[in-house]
């Protein structure tokens, strides 16, 4: 009888372990319910490391993901959608880079903010883009002593 009970308990604390850890990836991954969103478009020449469901960040803070990457055939640039938070007003003079966590690290996509007193809206487009800098293309060029 003893073991039965033991046996319950350890059953009852790996699934509450297993809930936990549910909640905790979900929230992690963003599919937590509520926060409305926005549509922004912006097209980039290179996306490296960046894809649907990469973070948008402004100064450093989530305010998004990515909902969208596709090539444009026409202009052969990555266009791409953002959902931002509704509650985050984006000025329209802002720029939109991608940025690296680091040596080490992933992507994500950066909002850079104007001052523009005017805010974008839902679908517009973001004009002001950088691209995704290759790190291996800058260790050649500095080991090359490429000055271009």
């Amino acid at each position: 009888m003893a073991n039965n009970k033991i046996e319950i308990f350890v059953g009852g604390v790996v699934l509450a372990g297993a809930i936990a850890f549910g909640v905790y990836a979900s929230q992690v991954a963003g599919l937590s319910a509520g926060g409305q969103s926005y549509p922004l478009t912006a097209s980039f020449r290179s996306l490296e490391g960046v894809g649907v469901g990469t973070d948008v960040r402004l100064a450093g803070v989530k305010v998004g993901t990515v909902t969208e990457v596709r090539l444009n055939p026409e202009t052969y640039r990555a266009d791409t959608v953002v959902a931002v938070d509704l509650a985050t007003q984006i000025p329209d003079d802002s720029a939109i880079i991608i940025s690296s966590e680091g040596l080490l690290g992933g992507n994500f996509v950066e909002i850079v903010p104007g001052g523009s007193p005017f805010f974008f809206e839902t679908g517009d487009e973001i004009t002001d883009t950088q691209g995704a800098v290759s790190l291996i293309s800058l260790l050649l060029k500095f080991v090359s002593g490429d000055n271009d």
